[in-house]
């Protein structure tokens, strides 16, 4: 759902009607700070604060980032880039910004809350996880990588004991032993006894993926979701080999289709991801075996989620005539994994749009990881100026299309930052390619609809309750 898109009111909604909503937990700590800056509406973000076990933390979240006077908005200041060995406060900033996010979606109530991390934005994964616990999440969900050691992270941290992950660094060997630690007593005080251990549900592409987390995990996996590559955001790349479509698509092809009878076999859940999104589909799914659907794109646009009112109106115009293109752009996301991106004008999906923006990486949610020849870990964004990228031993042709999706995602939420020189930063819109069904949800100009609306929508044709996440 891109971050902040499925955001605490969203996820809140969805639970409330009996199905798991899911909070995204991607960027969550420039999320929080960007709403504290922005004057933090209702109080939503200083009143979890207020639950948080830690409360000088907090103090000191709300003294640095909170801005009540417009005026002084454009100053004020946001989280620091991630590195191997983050700095206490940038690592208090995440796990209370991710507790923020699951506390206030599973406020009031008792329904299952889940959280959904990116495994290729390696960095803030032990803080983010701590933070989703200390706030009772439900369930984690993991894609865009193989998560393989979190359920043994997921065990001690439920004790609040030391934990360490191993780090994808390009340029490494096997004798290196790259790996980011989270030590949860020293960084907060206050904390529970104990927490509860979420149930753990990896996000595969296919059956080999399904099969090595069920048998190679570090501990209990308690389900998947199984995404095909019509699912909005990252798509795995193709099985088959790289080759490109006429618009300069990746081709999918026999082999990146699971074969739902073998993870049957595995029995554990599993939840069917990926052109779900259309009445009919949870029947579907729930024939074939599964305990249910993940929906994105359906909600994307419901009055409940993160996204800006007038992206919002944008798109379903849009959608309300039946155009709007997805493309699966093979070059946007500095992470070389494909990015669903819908074609929409005013945002980065447009040529004109990308060609004007200067080319920076100030954000680094998604930056590489890479090995210096000194020995030390150095890191690198194919989105950032080409000088900068060829000087860290860039390859010259990944800098081709690559969009800054950090700060483009955040503009979607009504975060843009502005950059010297005066450039605001523009929204990148991802979506699945079920975008033109949001038809069905539109009713004359200036129609919106909610979360419950599209529930209604995917489960009145089954006689049994299912699960969409």
């Amino acid at each position: 759902m891109g971050a902040g898109v499925s955001n605490w009111v969203l996820a809140r909604a969805v639970s409330l009607e009996g199905q798991l909503g899911v909070v995204s937990g991607t960027g969550a700590e420039a999320i929080m700070a960007g709403r504290l800056r922005s004057g933090d509406d209702c109080g939503h973000a200083r009143r979890a604060l207020a639950a948080f076990p830690d409360q000088d933390v907090a103090a000191r979240i709300v003294a640095a980032y909170f801005v009540e006077n417009p005026a002084d908005r454009r100053s004020a200041r946001m989280p620091r880039q991630h590195v191997l060995r983050d700095p206490e406060e940038l690592i208090q900033d995440t796990v209370a910004a991710n507790f923020v996010e699951v506390f206030l979606a599973k406020e009031g109530h008792d329904n299952p809350v889940g959280f959904n991390l990116l495994t290729k934005i390696q960095l803030p994964v032990l803080a983010s996880l701590y933070g989703a616990m200390l706030a009772g999440v439900d369930v984690i969900i993991m894609g865009a990588g193989i998560p393989r050691e979190v359920p043994a992270i997921l065990d001690r941290l439920a004790g609040h004991d030391e934990v360490s992950m191993a780090l994808q660094v390009e340029g490494a060997t096997a004798e290196d032993n790259f790996r980011t630690h989270l030590s949860p007593r020293s960084v907060l005080c206050g904390a529970p006894l104990e927490l509860r251990r979420p149930a753990f549900y990896p996000i595969v592409s296919s059956n080999v993926l399904a099969l090595t987390m069920a048998r190679k995990a570090s501990g209990r996996v308690d389900g998947f979701v199984i995404e095909g590559p019509t699912a909005g955001g990252h798509n795995a790349p193709p099985r088959g080999g790289s080759s490109l479509d006429a618009d300069r698509q990746p081709v999918y092809g026999p082999k990146d289709a699971v074969d739902v009878a073998k993870i049957r076999e595995l029995g554990v859940p599993f939840y069917l991801a990926g052109g779900y999104g259309e009445s009919g589909k949870v029947r579907e799914a729930l024939a074939l075996g599964a305990a249910g659907v993940q929906v994105g794109t359906l909600f994307a646009f419901c009055r409940e989620s993160g996204l800006l009112h007038s992206i919002k109106e944008k798109a379903l115009s849009v959608a309300s005539q039946g155009i709007g293109k997805v493309i699966t752009d093979a070059f946007a996301s500095p992470t070389g994994f494909p990015f669903k991106v819908l074609s929409l004008e005013g945002t980065l999906s447009e040529v004109a749009e990308y060609l004007r923006r200067p080319r920076g990486c100030n954000l680094g949610f998604l930056r590489r990881i890479y090995k210096r020849e000194d020995g030390e870990v150095g890191y690198r964004c194919p989105a950032e100026p080409a000088s900068s990228w060829l000087a860290k031993g860039g390859a010259p042709e990944e800098l081709e299309g690559r969009k800054c999706l950090c700060n483009g995602l955040l503009a979607n939420l009504g975060l843009a930052r502005e950059r010297r020189g005066g450039y605001l930063e523009q929204p990148l819109l991802t979506v699945g390619d079920c975008f033109r069904q949001l038809k069905a949800f539109v009713v004359g100009e200036g129609g919106s609809y909610s979360a419950k609306d599209v529930l209604d929508y995917l489960l009145r044709d089954c006689a049994t309750t299912a699960t969409p996440a």
